[in-house]
């Protein structure tokens, strides 16, 4: 897959340029590339280019997950058709052929055909909901899911028709899918688009069907697919997979899958973005003699020392012990909280002990006890 250029360098704009500017500089090319005025072999590509950097910049949240972390902020959260979806072209490209289309000025007829009546058409994006364990959410794994889909079918090759025979143009629509009509009015003479109700939208008859997708050109299946889960996802985490959606339809592109993250609660651990947090109980004596006690990572057991004197609630620091970056390279803390267990039996000899160690520090146990015991 080619290395996608950077937004501002194709817009030639700088990275702190307004809103305003950005659209003056999108205009400018997309009157030199358009593919309705410029024929050249490269005017397409180029114009999808030029309009999906525009369609992330212009807009305030896409261009703040662009800016933080670059390409892999948008083709992780967004779809194809996500990245269009809510940017006005209209008024851009109100004098092109396409423009004004009402869905952004042409911009979804260019980059999914489909949008046109009869043409091909894109298949749907597929959402799966994957819960994980916090552990390989850190670590990153490679998992084997099984998604039911549309697929083309095996015996037509999606064509829909029956092996040996092919659909049709539509003579009612000639193949466009739409029929105009024109009614004289007392105010006029109006005209009305309609779906062609012969091929219902589609454009083609298809005399003799497949008899195995019955003429859908799709058939269902559930198909096996690796994705590779990156160190560091977290809950609401989407990972996409291009070309692994719902079939197309008469040639049109495979939608993409995308995978939606949910790690699963820990019994030892909260996560807190790349720290963990976890509470670890330590006696009295432990607390105020110090020791050296084991608590519990996600890499095993980790040592760690407690200083004479600690105090209930105080927090200690296990560098690199959280979670890897989905971002940038490095890793967070684990964060261990101090719980002091305040004994709630005691024997005679504890009971007695304490005692004289509340006089010895200048203390004056009341008439129960110290700790509130008899």
């Amino acid at each position: 897959m080619a290395t996608k250029r950077d937004y501002y360098e194709i817009l030639g704009v700088d990275k702190k340029a307004p809103v305003d500017e950005i659209k003056t500089a999108y205009r400018k090319l997309a009157m030199q590339y358009h593919p309705d005025k410029n024929k050249s072999p490269d005017a397409e590509e180029k114009f999808k280019e030029i309009s999906e950097a525009y369609a992330v910049l212009s807009d305030q949240n896409k261009r703040q997950q662009y800016d933080q972390f670059g390409h892999s902020g948008i083709d992780m959260r967004y779809s194809q058709e996500d990245i269009f979806r809510g940017v006005d072209f209209e008024d851009i490209l109100k004098d092109f052929g396409r423009g004004g289309s009402g869905r952004g000025g042409g911009i979804f007829d260019i980059f999914f055909g489909g949008e046109r009546r009869g043409g091909p058409r894109r298949g749907s994006d597929i959402l799966y909901e994957l819960s994980i364990d916090l552990g390989d959410a850190a670590a990153g794994k490679k998992i084997e899911l099984e998604v039911p889909r549309t697929e083309n079918c095996d015996v037509c090759h999606g064509s829909g028709a029956r092996p040996g025979t092919s659909p049709k143009a539509c003579s009612t629509c000639r193949g466009t899918g739409q029929v105009n009509r024109t009614q004289n009015t007392p105010f006029g003479r109006f005209m009305t688009t309609s779906t062609c109700s012969t091929c219902r939208g589609s454009g083609q008859i298809i005399d003799s069907p497949c008899t195995t997708c019955h003429g859908t050109g799709t058939v269902q299946k559930r198909r096996k697919l690796e994705v590779k889960i990156p160190a560091g996802v977290d809950t609401g985490s989407r990972l996409r997979v291009p070309g692994e959606g719902e079939a197309g339809e008469k040639g049109g592109p495979t939608g993409d899958l995308y995978v939606e993250i949910n790690v699963r609660l820990h019994k030892d651990f909260i996560r807190e973005e790349n720290n963990l947090i976890m509470e670890a109980a330590i006696s009295f004596t432990q607390a105020a003699l110090g020791d050296e006690i084991l608590v519990p990572t996600l890499d095993g057991k980790a040592k760690m020392k407690i200083p004479a004197g600690t105090q209930n609630g105080h927090v200690f620091r296990l560098k690199g012990k959280g979670i890897t970056s989905l971002h940038y390279s490095g890793k967070g803390d684990q964060l261990v909280r101090i719980k002091i267990d305040v004994p709630t039996k005691l024997t005679d000899r504890q009971k007695k002990l304490l005692q004289e160690f509340a006089e010895i520090s200048g203390e004056k146990p009341r008439s129960k006890g110290f700790f509130g015991l008899a």
